[in-house]
């Protein structure tokens, strides 16, 4: 009879449980939040999201007349910060740039299915391949 084997953690994974698991992502927004006097506010932290927050959204009025606005519910619940603002709640994710939403839904999945936020990319040009941070920094980076 064969004994079950689990395999060895990655070296990936080793490191991950060595430092704790990483629970908030920081990112930059393409465009930003403007708030009501003006100010635009575009660096932000998103946790990683539970169980309860993929689910309490079904439960809202907004989601059940429009499936569409599932993902604001969503964002609004694991986005903990953008600038100074640390009051995140549908209405403000209903006022963001299209672009920015699509910047928090795409972040949004990169860090639950994946658990991180780099992303392999090629250069066009040389065709060198790197990793990227989707968290933001400078351009350049």
């Amino acid at each position: 009879m064969r004994r079950a084997t689990t395999a060895a953690p990655s070296h990936a994974e080793h490191d991950e449980e060595s430092r704790g698991l990483r629970t908030e992502f920081p990112f930059r927004l393409p465009r930003g939040y403007v708030d009501e006097r003006g100010t635009v506010h575009r660096d932000g932290v998103m946790r990683l999201a539970t169980a309860r927050d993929e689910l309490v959204p079904l439960r809202d009025d907004r989601v059940r007349e429009n499936s569409a606005y599932l993902s604001v519910v969503l964002i609004s619940r694991v986005v903990t910060r953008i600038g100074t603002v640390d009051d995140i709640h549908p209405g403000v994710i209903e006022d963001l740039f299209a672009s920015d939403l699509a910047f928090l839904q795409d972040f949004y999945r990169r860090v639950n299915a994946e658990g991180h936020t780099r992303a392999a990319v090629t250069c066009p040009s040389c065709r060198e391949e790197f990793a990227v941070d989707l968290a933001g920094g400078r351009l350049g980076e």
